[in-house]
């Protein structure tokens, strides 16, 4: 599924970025730049420069502000674009205003970019904002960052604005997303391992700061006990708190705040268990629960579809691999591997009757407990959720985490697996990697040997690769 269906699916995704679909209208008028950017982060281990020229693209889709244009027009000419603060731009696209989540995109995306081929070079190349100027890569994610710390709502967080991820969660313009929080506090960490690697000293200070501060708001605003909310809207209200009626669990928040590195190993163990007993099913785990019916606030438009479907606690797939990631960052191979199977089209083969879409690609969603259809598929092939399970498996089940100076070599998996092997292609080297794992284990450590000199670690500097390289890590 991996090797080929899923990277298919991928390099489909990537191509067409979700922009033409017989499901729904038939084709976008152009590009959504949340969708695009996400979708670029399945193929950069297999077509780095590929990726890295839609990269480029997206840079230039950047407003000078620091926001991502929310629709990139098919006919995009950097430099010379309207923005969402012209009314010419809103009439062309529908789209009236910018989102709090797009731009926060590019940097997991760069970063999985500059690690996988150590081209630190990209962060100085120059390349033109949508409207108006230009700046290198680095000062593009700067900007990020600061698009978000000019519109931060009332609690001192990044604000809604549109929507985040979510598009039928409107917590106003003004409302505080916990999603969008921990997606800046990792921007804040990327950009940070950035300004260490091109000596920028007084943004190391800066992010620093940043740091420190936003990780303190965000636990002390959205933590909950066992969980993390979903935000606030900007009347104040807290969404997704343990005592709210429906919808007072939400899986994004849970598996972001690992990805992020936010929560420590106590949030990340209780909300990932919340996670496990309440949101999983056979079919993966669902949005969120118990879904809205009578209790929906204002702007939870999720309402209007029936229960357990689509974004009303229904099992949308592309969530799915961020949780795949996120176990496996916490060394849960057996549950990393489990939503994996859950959710993998080829291993519903003897439920076709059941999930109805081809079983080599994925879906938008899978309907959930909550519907009468529970276990049925929708919305085949563009859809992000090739990308993330991707990125699930490769850097979270099989522990392939390249950083600015190697590899680190991380395997979370089933407990029974004996061992597998694998071969990458990385920087210029082909890597021969064995895996073994005569304690059962389902993450861990007791030697790496690389070329036959052992290492202390899990990790290979990038100066020890050869051309052939031959890999062999004992859990």
């Amino acid at each position: 599924m991996v090797n080929t269906w899923n990277a298919y699916n991928c390099f489909i995704t990537f191509v067409w970025s979700r922009a033409a679909s017989l499901i729904y209208c038939g084709l976008r008028n152009g590009y959504g730049y949340r969708d695009t950017v996400q979708d670029i982060q399945g193929i950069i281990h297999l077509e780095p420069e590929m990726a890295c020229e839609k990269i480029r693209f997206m840079l230039s889709a950047q407003v000078d502000n620091g926001g991502g244009l929310p629709l990139v027009k098919f006919t995009h000419n950097p430099g010379h674009e309207d923005t969402p603060d012209d009314p010419s731009y809103v009439k062309e696209t529908g789209h009236p205003a910018y989102r709090a989540d797009d731009a926060l995109w590019l940097f997991p995306t760069v970063y999985k970019y500059v690690a996988e081929t150590g081209n630190l070079d990209f962060l100085q190349e120059v390349i033109p904002y949508a409207n108006r100027g230009s700046a290198t890569v680095y000062e593009h994610l700067k900007r990020a960052i600061q698009f978000s710390l000019d519109h931060l709502g009332p609690h001192g967080l990044p604000a809604g604005l549109y929507a985040d991820w979510n598009d039928c969660l409107r917590l106003g313009a003004n409302g505080e997303s916990s999603f969008v929080a921990m997606q800046f506090y990792y921007a804040l960490s990327i950009l940070r391992r950035f300004a260490g690697k091109l000596g920028q000293t007084e943004d190391n200070a800066w992010l620093d700061g940043l740091l420190a501060e936003y990780r303190g708001k965000i636990q002390a605003l959205c933590w909950d006990g066992d969980r993390y909310i979903r935000g606030f809207t900007e009347a104040g209200e807290r969404i997704g708190a343990a005592a709210d009626p429906e919808a007072n669990l939400w899986l994004n928040p849970q598996s972001w705040a690992v990805i992020s590195g936010l929560a420590d190993a106590n949030q990340a163990e209780g909300a990932m268990d919340q996670v496990y007993t309440r949101l999983n099913t056979p079919y993966g785990a669902v949005l969120m629960d118990p879904p809205y019916h009578a209790h929906a606030f204002d702007g939870a438009l999720a309402v209007i579809y029936n229960p357990g479907t689509k974004e009303n606690a229904g099992i949308f797939s592309q969530t799915q691999g961020w949780l795949i990631l996120a176990e496996a960052l916490r060394g849960q191979g057996q549950r990393a591997y489990t939503y994996f199977a859950e959710n993998a089209p080829a291993a519903q083969n003897d439920r076709a009757k059941v999930r109805h879409l081809e079983p080599y690609c994925y879906g938008q969603f899978t309907e959930g407990p909550a519907s009468k259809h529970f276990g049925r598929s929708q919305v085949h092939w563009l859809t992000g959720t090739a990308s993330t399970v991707m990125v699930g498996c490769v850097e979270g089940i099989l522990g392939l985490r390249p950083d600015l100076d190697g590899l680190r070599l991380v395997p979370a998996i089933p407990r029974e697996w004996t061992g597998f092997t694998m071969d990458k292609d990385f920087r210029g080297c082909r890597l021969h990697i064995r895996v073994e794992n005569p304690h059962h284990r389902e993450s861990g450590f007791t030697s790496l040997t690389v070329n036959g000199r052992e290492l202390p670690d899990a990790y290979i500097p990038a100066a020890l690769l050869t051309r052939e390289t031959e890999v062999c890590l004992i859990l």
